[in-house]
């Protein structure tokens, strides 16, 4: 039997994969329309590529990125949290929380990236991952069992 913490880990990565195809579907065509030909383009890095697409087509892959950084912390929590066998109740609540915060995050960063509202989300995103990591260092000193 898997923790319940498992679910929203497989969740967050299932929607990291969504947002890379997303990221080509917009990107392609972009390319397509600034007159890049990707089959004879040599070299190169995401700084070149953004200087030449609209920022509209630039965003999934912004968010990309964003979905390989601080969530990074957040499957070292929750799997640690699921080996502590801490990953069910409160902490999978939290950790669903999570996952419901950052595809919000998500959608408003690819769709119309109004920077306040991402922050704001992005807020109570880390506040979550605050907890759960709380909830770890409790359990790991024996203080805490949710």
């Amino acid at each position: 039997m898997h923790s319940p913490i498992i679910a929203p880990v497989v969740a967050l990565v299932a929607w990291t994969l969504v947002v890379w195809i997303w990221m080509y579907v917009k990107r392609i065509p972009a390319m397509s329309r600034a007159g890049i030909d990707s089959r004879n383009l040599v070299g190169g890095s995401g700084a070149d590529l953004k200087a030449r697409i609209e920022p509209q087509a630039q965003w999934p892959a912004d968010n990309y990125n964003h979905l390989l950084e601080q969530p990074t912390i957040f499957y070292a929590i929750a799997l640690s949290l699921a080996l502590m066998e801490q990953g069910a109740g409160v902490n999978a609540t939290i950790a669903w929380a999570y996952v419901f915060l950052r595809i919000a995050h998500s959608i408003v960063q690819i769709t119309v990236n109004r920077v306040i509202v991402r922050f704001g989300i992005f807020t109570l995103s880390t506040l979550c991952l605050m907890a759960l990591t709380l909830h770890a260092s409790l359990a790991l000193i024996g203080a805490h069992h949710l």
